[in-house]
């Protein structure tokens, strides 16, 4: 390698490879996750190498030399960063191991071969039947059978192959372990910026490979400080926390998992069906580590655990040690079940009823790192819960982690670390929730047809946490309706508003949506407002048949009108008026989101 060159290319033998594997000079983490492909991929696989196609090239990092506390140095293993679907396809198939399913049982993948047709299959009872196959080829390409053996027994069976011939086949065969697969190894000198471009310029299907992978590469590879138990821990709680049931299979099939220290920390899901916050892997690790660090920038995360000293560039066991230290640590405080509920509790008590009022697993990220940051700072618990409550609520309105998340993380928490929150809140809102915020650029966020807008999901929020009644409901709220899968309605109903020849964007404007009971939308139709609103003020509340909700009363018709911010003039409008019913009820709506913050 040249001193510009950052890599080498090499080509090693399948029997090569697979024995690095075996004596772990190069780690494999995702041998410890569920096996994405299906059989059929695997056949292919076999298949290409044994016609002598190219399978791709497999690429792998040097883990950085360490220096140990005696002064002597560690030589780094090789972390497999691509080719992990492809490493566990080979070791399944030809060496015969096990692979975890979906649900972390151990299964094998056999591979058959029928010497007549020279054509490999997934094994199954049909083929195990059929004469002229061999069920599978791992026994005799790992050695467990000598070809002799097979020659015999094969022979017997099909009169009509020749032993010669059949030799020769299955020498060709035995020749899989002797075929070329490239192997990419990249410098352990490469930051990780720079190795995640190469992974996206290399990769054939541009998967692009998120710095938690690399993270998550590095821990599992690590045993001298229990790495592999962390990554599983994660793991596990991420699944968990989407399929509970997963509880037993678990329980069933990963024993050293259930006999580690992370395994009761995480049976809590076993009973939990909240989904307000579902964190991934990504997200576990994004939180402990920032939370731990005090740094954003996962890259840091992945040089500290390979013990880089950010002063002399050099790489430190002690450096390694104890980021594993902190970063476990981060992680149980993260899955541990009254910081998790109460973090939850939290984001509920905001008006965040349901998860899809949540679109940002940013800001629910960012939120989680201040609950534990204070924490840790001994912050009193209802001065914790207020904060957090105003910190989810004014990222959300300014998109402060809508674009480039890590600085802004990294930002966010050094200034949180190094001064008091309610000092660093009073900058924050100074700057970006000033009156020009609320009355002006609040009013151009809600000019949009966007229904996923945060702004507006922030304003159901706001009527969640007050307890306001849906549109023209009597004693249904909108929580109750959010809660329920109800339904996001027009105010001036969609099919008016297109009858009068107005577009999608027009008619579809958030100012024009509301909560409402779809048996009432039923019977109000494509009617104008005037219509339908006119009836409820002049008929429902002055003795007359109710026809839209229950309401009979003015004074409670304006009470519910203000309620969910629609000017009481919709009661005399029609299409004319529009324009300006949009204008009235994003004023309305930004006052109202005004209010609801500092009300936090």
């Amino acid at each position: 390698m040249n001193s510009n060159q950052k890599y080498t290319v090499n080509h090693l033998m399948v029997s090569a490879l697979l024995s690095y594997v075996q004596t772990k000079e190069i780690a494999i983490p995702e041998i410890q996750r569920p096996f994405v492909w299906d059989s059929s991929k695997v056949r292919d696989l076999i298949d290409s190498l044994y016609k002598g196609f190219p399978v791709g090239y497999i690429v792998t990092w040097q883990n950085p030399n360490v220096k140990l506390k005696d002064g002597s140095v560690s030589v780094g293993k090789k972390i497999l960063i691509d080719g992990q679907q492809r490493i566990t396809a080979l070791t399944a198939a030809i060496l015969g191991k096990r692979v975890k399913n979906s649900d972390y049982e151990d299964i094998p993948i056999r591979i058959a071969f029928n010497p007549f047709e020279k054509k490999f299959e997934v094994s199954n009872p049909a083929i195990r039947k059929n004469i002229q196959w061999i069920p599978d080829i791992a026994p005799l390409l790992n050695g467990e059978i000598k070809a002799r053996q097979v020659r015999r027994e094969y022979c017997e069976l099909n009169p009509a192959m020749d032993e010669d011939e059949f030799e020769d086949i299955i020498d060709s065969l035995k020749d899989l372990a002797k075929k070329e697969v490239g192997v990419i190894e990249l410098a352990g000198d490469l930051d990780i910026d720079a190795v995640t471009e190469i992974f996206i310029r290399i990769n054939s299907q541009g998967v692009a490979l998120s710095q938690a992978d690399f993270v998550m590469s590095k821990i599992a590879a690590n045993e001298v400080f229990g790495g592999n138990l962390l990554r599983k821990c994660v793991d596990h709680f991420s699944h968990l926390a989407v399929r509970p049931e997963f509880y037993e299979k678990l329980k069933d099939n990963d024993t050293e998992f259930v006999n580690s220290e992370y395994f009761h920390p995480i049976s809590w899901l076993r009973k939990e069906n909240d989904d307000i916050y579902d964190p991934t892997y990504v997200d576990i690790l994004r939180v402990a580590f920032t939370y731990k660090f005090s740094r954003g920038k996962m890259g840091d995360l992945v040089s500290l655990l390979s013990g880089r000293n950010f002063e002399t560039r050099e790489f430190e066991l002690e450096i390694e040690e104890k980021a594993y230290k902190n970063l476990k640590e981060g992680v149980l405080e993260f899955i541990n079940e009254t910081n998790f509920k109460r973090f939850v509790m939290i984001v509920r008590s905001a008006g965040f009823c349901d998860s899809k009022l949540i679109r940002s697993r940013n800001v629910m990220n960012f939120g989680y790192i201040l609950y534990l940051k204070l924490q840790s700072q001994k912050y009193p618990a209802e001065k914790i819960e207020h904060y957090v409550r105003k910190w989810l609520v004014l990222t959300f309105l300014t998109g402060r982690y809508s674009s480039s998340p890590e600085s802004q993380f990294d930002f966010d928490i050094r200034q949180i670390s190094t001064k008091p929150f309610d000092a660093f809140l009073k900058e924050v809102e100074d700057a970006q929730l000033s009156d020009a915020f609320w009355f002006a650029e609040l009013l151009q966020k809600l000019n949009t047809s966007v229904a996923s807008s945060p702004v507006f999901n922030v304003f159901l929020a706001s009527l969640c946490r007050m307890n306001k009644r849906g549109f023209l409901s009597t004693g249904i709220t909108v929580k109750d309706m959010i809660e329920e899968r109800g339904d996001v309605h027009h105010i001036f109903p969609r099919q008016y508003l297109k009858d009068a020849e107005l577009n999608r964007g027009q008619y579809n404007q958030i100012a024009n949506y509301t909560y409402l009971q779809t048996e009432i939308n039923i019977k109000i139709g494509k009617k104008a407002p005037n219509d339908y609103l006119g009836y409820v003020v002049n008929t429902q509340c002055a003795g007359g048949n109710t026809k839209y909700g229950g309401i009979t009363d003015l004074e409670d018709l304006k009470k519910n009108l203000a309620e969910n911010c629609i000017p009481f003039e919709t009661c005399q409008m029609t299409i004319d008026d529009y324009k300006t019913f949009l204008e009235i009820r994003r004023k309305l709506i930004a006052q109202r989101l005004k209010e609801y913050y500092q009300g936090l």
